[in-house]
C-alpha cells in the first residue's frame, strides 16, 4: 500500500500578516529605545536630576529710634514666634495634616476664623458630599466651557449650610485657624502662623516635632514697642501687622520695590516717611528644588536690622510740655465759658538748625466706654490742623510793609479807630502815635491796617471806600510765605497741611483782617517756623523731626555708626536791610521784656530774656461740634510765638489755643502756657549742665 502523503496545515495570510506587523513594531521599539538610551540618555537622566532655583527674602527687625538725648523711643521686643513655608507642589491634604499635628502642640486664637474658612474646611474634609454639591448639568456646562471651573467651588460655598459647619469642636476650630494661616501665605516665604503668647512650652515642643510638619518652623519675631508710651505716637507713626501686611491701597508701590505681600510697612508718619530706611536688608535664601521638593537652601546675602534714627526731639521736655498743656486745659476748663476749648498746642524748634525739639499737642475729650473726660495725645495737630492766629504775625505785616515801600524803620501812624464805609475797625484801645517797634509791643491794630492800605494802594477817607489794589492779598500772602505763613513748611512727615486762605477778596476790611492774622489760618508748626525765621535774622529752615540716621549695631544696647546727618536747610531768605530785621526783633523784644509790652506780665524779668508776638483772634467755631450749630459760632483763639534768648536765639517756639472763649471774659492761656514751656526748658537746660559738672567732678575725685 502506498504510504500516503501528510497534509500540510495551511496558515492564513492575514495571521502572517499580523506576525510581520507585530515584528515590525516589536523592532520599532527596540531601535527607538536605543535611540533613547544612546542618543538622548544623557539629556533625559539631566532632565531627571533638573534643580530649580528659588530666592526667598526673609523679614529683618525694623530701625529702632531715638531721641536726640540718645534715649530709647521706639524699640524691637524680640517673641518667639511659629511660622509656615508653603512649597510648590504642597498638597492640600497635606496641609490639612500638618495643620492637625501642629493644632494638637500649640494653642491658636480662632477668634478671626469666618464662616467661610469653615466651610472651606468642610468642604476639603468631606470631599464626596462636597462633589455632591454639584449638578451633573453644571459640571457639562464645565466641559462645554460654558462655566469656568472655579465657579463650580463657589457653588459649593454657598451650598454648604450653617447645619453642616455647626458641630465643629474647639480642637476642629483650631486646626481651622491655623490651615487659614497656612492657606494665606505665598509661596516659599514664611507665614506667621502664631507670635503673641507664644510659651516657652509650646517653641520648644513644636521645634522637637518639625520632622513630622513639613513647612512649619519657629523663630524670633519682633513687636514695636514705645518706651514713653502715647507720648508723641501719634507722630512715631503705625506698623502693619502681621497678619495686614501690605496695606491694599498701597500693595502695587510696595511690590514694585521687592516686597512681598505679608511684609510690615510703616503706615503713617515717621514710621512711613523712613520706611525705606528703617525696612532694614532681608536675609535672601535660595531654595534649591527638584520634583517639586526642596533638597536644599543657600544663604545668598545675610539680613541686617533696618538703619536707627535719631529723632531732634527731646522726650523730657516733650512730657514737661504736655503736662503744661493739659494743667492750663483742665485749669481754663475748670473757670466756664469754655464750651468748645478742647485742644492746645506747642512747637519748640532750634531756630539755627530747623530741628524740632518739641511737637505737642494734647485733646480734651470723653472716652467713649467709660464715659470718662480724659486728656489724649494730638501732637498732629501742630501740622494737620490751621487756624486764625490773630496778632502774632504782626512781624510779617511789618516786615512786608519795609519790602514793599509802604513803610520805612520809624514810620508812625496814629492809632484811633478807622470809620470805614458801613465798618469801624481799630485796635482794642486808642493808643495814640505808635511806630513800627512800639505798634508791635502794644499789639496796635490800626498800624497794621494803614500799612495795608498803603501795600494795596489806598487811601483811608472816613466813611469812603478805600481804593485798594485786589491784588495786595496776593502781595501780602507771598510775603508771609517768606516767614512760612500760609504754605508748607517742609517738615519731614506726610499729610502737612497749608490752612485755609480766605477766598471773598471784595471788601475792604478783609485786607484788614489778613493784616492783623484774622482772615487766612494757619498750622501751630507754620508760626513756629516763623518765629525761627525772625529770631535766625531772616532764614527760613526747613523743620525737622529727624536728626541722624544711623547704622545698625551688632552690639546691643548700642548706637551704630553715623550713616547719614541731617544739615540745616534754608528755604528762602527774607531779603532786605538788616534794620529791618533788627526792627521787627526790637519790637518783639520789647513785647515780652518793657513795661507796656503785651506779654512783660509774663516774660519781664526772666533770666533767659525771651522775645515774642501775643495773638488773639475773633474766630468761628470749627471743631467737631459744628454740626450742631446752623451758623457759625464766634469764639475767641489765643495764641504767642517768639524766641529766646533775644541775643542769641537757640529756641523758637508758637503756642496755639483755638476756640477759648465766647464772648467778652479773657483768659491768658497762651501765655501762660508760653512762659511755662519756656521756663521748663532752661530749667532742664541748667539741670543738666549741673549734672554734667557733678559728674565731671566725680570723676576728677576717683582719679
Amino acid at each position: 500500500m502506498a504510504k500516503e502523503k501528510k497534509k500540510k496545515t495551511p496558515i492564513p495570510f492575514r495571521l502572517n500578516f499580523m506576525f510581520f506587523l507585530i515584528f515590525i513594531l516589536f523592532s520599532s521599539l527596540i531601535i527607538r529605545l536605543g535611540i533613547v538610551q544612546i542618543v538622548y540618555g544623557d539629556d533625559y537622566l539631566r532632565e531627571v536630576d533638573r534643580t530649580e532655583n528659588d530666592v526667598a527674602n526673609t523679614p529683618v527687625p525694623r530701625g529702632k529710634m531715638y531721641d536726640r538725648n540718645l534715649n530709647p523711643v521706639v524699640d524691637n521686643e524680640p517673641r518667639n514666634a511659629i511660622t509656615y513655608t508653603k512649597y510648590p507642589n504642597t498638597k492640600t491634604a497635606d496641609m490639612v495634616k500638618t495643620a492637625e499635628i501642629l493644632a494638637t502642640l500649640i494653642e491658636k486664637d480662632t477668634k478671626k476664623v469666618t464662616i467661610p474658612d469653615k466651610k472651606d474646611f468642610w468642604i476639603l474634609k468631606h470631599p464626596k458630599e462636597a462633589e455632591a454639591l454639584i449638578t451633573k448639568s453644571e459640571r457639562r456646562k464645565v466641559t462645554e466651557k460654558k462655566l469656568e471651573q472655579k465657579n463650580l467651588y463657589k457653588l459649593q460655598l454657598e451650598r454648604v449650610t450653617e447645619e453642616n459647619i455647626k458641630d465643629f469642636t474647639k480642637d476642629e476650630l483650631e486646626v481651622i485657624a491655623i490651615f487659614r494661616e497656612f492657606n494665606g501665605g505665598y509661596a516659599l516665604t514664611p507665614s506667621i502662623v502664631k507670635n503673641k503668647d507664644v510659651s516657652t512650652k509650646e517653641f520648644a515642643t513644636v521645634s522637637e516635632h518639625l520632622d513630622e510638619m513639613p513647612g512649619v518652623d519657629v523663630t524670633t519675631d519682633w513687636e514695636r514697642t514705645y518706651k514713653y508710651d502715647e507720648t508723641l505716637r501719634s507722630v512715631l507713626g503705625k506698623v502693619s501687622s502681621s497678619e495686614e501686611g501690605i496695606p491694599s491701597e498701597n500693595i502695587d508701590y510696595y511690590l514694585a520695590r521687592d516686597y512681598t505681600r505679608n511684609d510690615r510697612v510703616g503706615k503713617s508718619y515717621i514710621e512711613k516717611q523712613y520706611e525705606d530706611v528703617l525696612r532694614g536688608q532681608k536675609t535672601r535664601v535660595e531654595n534649591v528644588m527638584s520634583k517639586g521638593e526642596v533638597i536644599r537652601t543657600n544663604t545668598l546675602t545675610e539680613g541686617q536690622s533696618g538703619k536707627d534714627l535719631i529723632l531732634s526731639i527731646d522726650m523730657e521736655l516733650q512730657q514737661k510740655v504736655e503736662k503744661i498743656i493739659e494743667s492750663e486745659l483742665w485749669r481754663a476748663k475748670a473757670r466756664g465759658n469754655t464750651y468748645f476749648l478742647d485742644r492746645a498746642f506747642v512747637v519748640l524748634m532750634d531756630p539755627n538748625t530747623g530741628e524740632v525739639l518739641t511737637m505737642a499737642g494734647r485733646q480734651y475729650g470723653r472716652n467713649s466706654e467709660t464715659g470718662l473726660t480724659e486728656m489724649n495725645d494730638f501732637a498732629l495737630g501742630n501740622i494737620t490742623t490751621s487756624y486764625t492766629v490773630g496778632s502774632s504775625v504782626k512781624g510779617a505785616t511789618v516786615y512786608t510793609g519795609y519790602q514793599t515801600g509802604a513803610i520805612s524803620p520809624g514810620s508812625a501812624f496814629f492809632d484811633s479807630k478807622l470809620h470805614l464805609a458801613g465798618l469801624d475797625k481799630g485796635s482794642y484801645s486808642n493808643l495814640g502815635y505808635v511806630t513800627d517797634v512800639s505798634a508791635l509791643k502794644k499789639s496796635s491794630n490800626v498800624y497794621m491796617f494803614m500799612t495795608a492800605i498803603k501795600i494795596a494802594g489806598g487811601h483811608y477817607i472816613p466813611k469812603r471806600p478805600l481804593g485798594i489794589n485786589r491784588e495786595a492779598y496776593a502781595i501780602m500772602r507771598n510775603h508771609y510765605a517768606q516767614f512760612g505763613l500760609g504754605v508748607r513748611t517742609g517738615i519731614d512727615l506726610p499729610n502737612e497741611s497749608v490752612g485755609f486762605k480766605g477766598v471773598d477778596m471784595s471788601k475792604d476790611g478783609l485786607l484788614l483782617d489778613l493784616s492783623i492774622g484774622q482772615y487766612d489760618t494757619y498750622t501751630p508748626m507754620q508760626l513756629a517756623q516763623y518765629a525761627s525765621t525772625i529770631a535766625n535774622g531772616g532764614k527760613r529752615l526747613e523743620p525737622r523731626m529727624v536728626k541722624e540716621i544711623r547704622n545698625p549695631s551688632d552690639e546691643h544696647n548700642q548706637l551704630g555708626s553715623v550713616f547719614k546727618s541731617m544739615s540745616p536747610k534754608v528755604l528762602n531768605e527774607l531779603g532786605g536791610k538788616d534794620v529791618w530785621i533788627q526792627r521787627v526783633q526790637e519790637g518783639f523784644r520789647q513785647v515780652a521784656q518793657e513795661p507796656g509790652g503785651t506779654a512783660y506780665k509774663y516774660f519781664g524779668g526772666k533770666s533767659y530774656r525771651a522775645a515774642a508776638k501775643t495773638g488773639t483772634a475773633e474766630a468761628f467755631y470749627d471743631g467737631p461740634r459744628r454740626s450742631q450749630y446752623s451758623a457759625p459760632v464766634p469764639t475767641t483763639n489765643l495764641t504767642l510765638a517768639g524766641y529766646a534768648p533775644n541775643n542769641n536765639p537757640e529756641v523758637a517756639f508758637s503756642v496755639v489755643v483755638p476756640w477759648v472763649y465766647q464772648g467778652k471774659p479773657a483768659d491768658d492761656i497762651n501765655k501762660r502756657i508760653g512762659e511755662q514751656v519756656m521756663d521748663a526748658y532752661f530749667k532742664l537746660k541748667e539741670d543738666r549742665a549741673k549734672g554734667k559738672s557733678d559728674s565731671d567732678k566725680k570723676a576728677e575725685d576717683t582719679q
